[in-house]
């Protein structure tokens, strides 16, 4: 009973970070919006991915070493924040460029796929994400959990990732939501990458303080 209490704790806490505003939702949302629900799906499964990563870092103890390493912390936060600028920068290029949506649009459409792997290295860009898994799961898991308790963890935290990512994903794909989207692209998109450039330019400079 006590690591039931324990796991609910933590999927719990998990559930929480998860809906929480950032990077991740600003990527879910403008892929869902820009192109299609499908996008949106496959980028919510690689926000699940990028959960199972980071949960199974954790238990391998590989985030307590990032941690306790500076440099390396230092090195994968200089990282995750490049990814960011320069998806920001990426978005920004784009902004004022014909939308190819799925099935339509002009030239050939993204591929759902491109969504899955842009939305996998959003979420694996902040390493703060890692040290707020280990963190939870050290601070809530009892010492010695079974082995069971890891193998209902993982594919729990996959759900949970995946499945608030998929509401944000139907969500923003809606029709009233892409109609005001195709009305004011451009600034939309700026404003999104915008959002990423200044959350990868807090990653950079935050490394150095």
């Amino acid at each position: 009973m006590e690591v039931w209490l324990s796991l609910a704790g933590v999927l719990a806490t998990l559930a929480i970070g998860a809906a929480s505003p950032g990077p991740s939702f600003v990527m879910v949302a403008r892929t869902s919006v820009a192109h299609s629900r499908r996008h949106g799906i496959a980028a919510a499964l690689g926000m699940g991915t990028g959960g199972v990563v980071f949960a199974t870092l954790a238990v391998l103890g590989l985030t307590a070493l990032l941690a306790r390493v500076e440099w390396l912390y230092l090195g994968v936060r200089l990282l995750g924040g490049a990814y960011l600028l320069y998806l920001g920068w990426r978005i920004w290029q784009g902004a004022g460029e014909p939308l190819r949506m799925a099935g339509g649009g002009d030239g050939p459409p993204v591929p759902v796929l491109q969504s899955f792997w842009l939305s996998l290295g959003t979420q694996l860009s902040n390493p703060k994400t890692a040290i707020f898994y280990a963190s939870i799961f050290a601070a809530l898991l009892p010492v010695g959990a079974p082995p069971w308790a890891w193998a209902v963890l993982l594919p729990m935290v996959f759900a949970i990732e995946a499945g608030w990512y998929t509401l944000v994903a139907v969500a923003f794909s809606a029709a009233g939501p892409q109609a005001v989207y195709l009305r004011a692209k451009t600034w939309l998109d700026r404003a999104a990458a915008a959002v990423l450039g200044l959350l990868g330019l807090r990653l950079v400079t935050e490394a150095f303080r």
